[in-house]
């Protein structure tokens, strides 16, 4: 059973940026779709940006396209995000989770095949104005 563990939140500036990791153990994760969520206070949990450790291929949320980048490291078996030019809204308990392969990142964003995911306990990223 892979375990994930995710690091790299905290309390930045409006306009800051923050690299979250996720690192893996009992699995790796190029056996798996990859997912970086949050859940902000009173809000659903939303996807964020997902991939494909098969093919490299990605999904982001409209929100925070072309401000977050997911990427891997296999030799690692860490997965990260980069989020450049925070905004409050960002504000969120940021979770990673893996699922299967099967799932394309468009879908897996989407919150298909969580139910089935290993997840993270989440860390925490707070923006302030």
């Amino acid at each position: 059973e892979v375990q994930l563990v995710e690091s790299g939140g905290g309390v930045v500036q409006d306009g800051g940026s923050l690299r979250l990791s996720c690192a893996a153990s009992g699995g790796t994760f190029a056996d798996y779709t990859i997912g970086w969520f949050r859940q902000a206070p009173g809000k659903e949990r939303e996807g964020v940006s997902c991939m494909s450790s098969s093919d490299g291929s990605t999904d982001y949320a409209d929100s925070v396209k072309g401000r977050f980048t997911i990427s891997s490291d296999n030799a690692k078996n860490t997965v990260y995000l980069q989020m450049n030019s925070l905004k409050p809204e960002d504000t969120a308990v940021y979770y990673c989770a893996v699922g299967s392969n099967f799932i394309t990142p468009y879908f897996y964003c989407s919150g298909y095949g969580t139910q089935r995911s290993s997840w993270g306990q989440g860390t925490q990223v707070t923006v302030s104005s």
